[in-house]
């Protein structure tokens, strides 16, 4: 059996990072992890092959010696999913699909044959159990959660790791926090299930041998969800991993208590992670109370994100406006958290309603439901009818936009955020690839950009007063070239100086 693992392309967005990857002369952010685990899972005598469409394209030949397709994705492929399935019903082959957003949204997919929802270490073995006795229905979904400890290791040798910028892990499933807008819970529950330390083991050596020598992403929704196996299972192995196959660096996402743990933040820092992406939404208290966001109330969050910065971990933020709580003042307010932090990777994005969440229930029972979610952060749109005048909440998501990501702020926020960032223990080499993208950036930013100015004014003080973080510093302006270029797309008459 020739199975083909399909993945949509992304368009480009602000987590697409397209403009930044052409600097160090890559083609996707991360691989396609649910795939290779899937394809972990299936026959070992079963041929397979993966077509990253963020890669490559999808050629005639690999239809013609397809005999199953699996393709799985996120709603914001939608579009190259939709497109992608019509040409290989096309092409005669038959098409199994399952993901997030088939499970949210698989009445949308007529031509789909046959749906593996939910988690796959559930749904996909009657799936294949039925499809070799010629019995294969068209619905398949999981009822519970996975035991994770059943989870194989992703076939990574299906991947062409020489394309991505990193690859990607999962140690748990699941959030104890259950936020209004958010279908972790619904999907993962709150109970987060950890893997073993050997599983992660073995899926690090599995990276390792295949040549795997760059940054790794948990993907967890939350890795501090299990604060306990924690400490107890994964740090340990990656400190080992380190002494033996090191120095690897690890980004993540976490939850903003980890501020109040400072042991905990000092242990990951000194096993390789240097960068956690936490859901901070909105400094104001009422839209957290909406949003059921216990975890982020009554705090001082800027001297969180402070706390988090000193002890070596680069916060990336997620914001969100558009909350009926908000008051117009909330604009000018989330622009001062936001430049007051020093988060320089700020998602700023208006409130969406995603179908299993308690938002779209209500939203939906409310009759404030307009098409779909999008899944796109920074799309500038929203499947909601606004509390807020629609006019006003557009106007005032663009000037965030505008403002943060304007040179003059960005580089202005790039400063607050060096002088708060202590470096980590585990640092990622100097490679040559880093080296010319340095160089690439110094031509098109330095000389051909009209923030030139700001460039050199930044190079000049980084290299006397934090002559360490050089590196990050000139990574980070190629993150911020980027998610200028998308703000662009959202803001008449571009950005400002």
């Amino acid at each position: 059996m020739n199975v083909l693992m399909l993945y949509p392309e992304f368009p480009e967005t602000f987590w697409s990072l397209k403009h930044a990857l052409r600097f160090v002369r890559k083609r996707a952010v991360i691989p396609p992890l649910g795939l290779l685990t899937v394809a972990a899972m299936l026959p070992q005598q079963w041929n397979k092959r993966l077509v990253d469409l963020n890669i490559r394209s999808l050629s005639n030949a690999d239809l013609a010696w397809a005999e199953l397709v699996m393709i799985s994705g996120m709603v914001v492929q939608r579009e190259s999913a939709k497109a992608l399935i019509a040409r290989c019903k096309s092409a005669g082959v038959t098409v199994v699909a399952g993901g997030p957003l088939f499970t949210s949204e698989y009445e949308y997919f007529d031509l789909v044959d046959h749906f593996v929802l939910g988690e796959a270490e559930l749904s996909l073995p009657p799936f294949l159990a039925d499809w070799q006795q010629g019995k294969a229905q068209r619905f398949y979904r999981a009822r519970g959660f996975a035991d994770v400890h059943t989870t194989p290791v992703p076939l990574w040798e299906l991947a062409d790791l020489r394309y991505y910028a990193c690859t990607g892990i999962q140690f748990s499933r699941g959030c104890p926090f259950d936020c209004d807008f958010c279908n972790v819970t619904a999907m993962f529950g709150r109970r987060p299930r950890t893997k073993t330390a050997a599983q992660v083991r073995a899926e690090l050596e599995a990276l390792h041998r295949n040549g795997w020598r760059g940054s790794i992403f948990f993907v967890d929704d939350n890795l501090i969800g299990n604060k306990r196996e924690l400490k107890r299972d994964l740090l340990p192995v990656l400190a080992q991993w380190q002494k033996d196959r090191g120095p690897y660096t690890f980004n993540t996402q976490v939850s903003i208590n980890l501020a109040d743990d400072p042991q905990l933040m000092t242990a990951m820092t000194e096993v390789g992670f240097d960068t956690v992406f936490i859901g901070i939404e909105t400094p104001d208290n009422s839209s957290l109370a909406e949003c059921s966001k216990s975890q982020n109330r009554n705090r001082n969050l800027v001297a969180d994100v402070q706390r988090l910065h000193n002890a070596g971990l680069q916060v990336q933020g997620g914001f969100i406006v558009g909350f009926d709580s908000d008051q117009p003042g909330i604009f000018q307010r989330q622009i001062d958290f936001i430049q007051k932090s020093g988060i320089m990777t700020a998602m700023v994005g208006r409130l969406q309603a995603i179908p299993g969440t308690r938002l779209y229930d209500r939203m939906k029972e409310a009759h404030r439901l307009v098409g779909s979610a999008t899944g796109d952060n920074v799309d500038g749109t929203s499947n909601i009818i606004p509390s807020m005048d629609a006019q006003e909440l557009r106007q005032g998501y663009q000037t965030i936009l505008k403002t943060i990501y304007s040179p003059r702020q960005y580089y202005r926020r790039l400063r607050i955020f060096l002088k708060e960032y202590h470096a980590p223990p585990v640092r990622t080499p100097l490679t040559l690839g880093r080296v010319l993208a340095g160089i690439l950036a110094t031509w098109r930013l330095g000389f051909l950009s009209k923030e030139r100015f700001y460039y050199w004014k930044m190079l000049l003080w980084t290299s006397l007063h934090r002559p360490r973080h050089l590196p990050l510093a000139i990574q980070l302006v190629i993150c911020g070239y980027h998610y200028r270029r998308i703000s662009e797309l959202l803001i008449p008459g571009g950005m400002t100086q």
